[in-house]
């Protein structure tokens, strides 16, 4: 019997080609895509939470020249976002703003939306759905259904979802008693 002959084996020879060419740019081209849009929507917002208990009140910086104290019974969610975003989730806050960081600050509560253009304001939110926002330095724009107001310095004004009340001239010591 005669032995099998190994078999010869060819030298590899590549034949470009444009179609497969195309196709793995294609595919690449894709890949990055995909890459970017997951770094790109995959960033997590930062959201803090501050709360008071009985008897006490927090003092804290939320952002360089941003202060905010809260009252007893008082919470806030902050997220780190431009413009900084606050939304009173329950109680009373106070909002010392320094002239730096004007137009940097941006508070709900509920459906309404007030921007910053002022330095120092409070806002205290009641248990029957109602606020009032009262305004030490500056001005804020309030944004409620019924439209934007304006309340500035030595003013207050009560809120809801949908209207503006009471607006009127305030004494310094009525911005934020329980602050002073």
């Amino acid at each position: 019997m005669q032995e099998p002959e190994p078999p010869v084996i060819q030298p590899f020879t590549f034949v470009f080609s444009w179609r497969r060419f195309s196709l793995h740019c294609a595919i690449m081209g894709f890949c990055v895509l995909l890459g970017l849009m997951t770094w790109y929507f995959a960033k997590p917002h930062s959201i803090r939470f501050y709360e008071t208990k009985s008897e006490e009140q927090l003092t804290t910086a939320i952002a360089p020249d941003i202060d905010m104290a809260l009252d007893t019974y008082s919470s806030v969610a902050v997220k780190d976002s431009q413009p900084l975003q606050v939304e009173l989730l329950k109680g009373n806050v106070y909002f010392d703003i320094r002239k730096n960081a004007t137009n940097t600050l941006e508070v709900k509560v509920g459906n309404v939306l007030i921007k910053d253009t002022g330095t120092r304001f409070s806002i205290r939110m009641h248990k029957d759905g109602s606020s009032n926002i009262a305004v030490a330095d500056g001005h804020i724009k309030i944004h409620v259904a019924s439209g934007v107001y304006r309340i500035n310095a030595r003013e207050q004004a009560d809120f809801d979802d949908t209207r503006i009340s009471k607006h009127r001239l305030v004494a310094e010591y009525d911005i934020a008693p329980w602050y002073h």
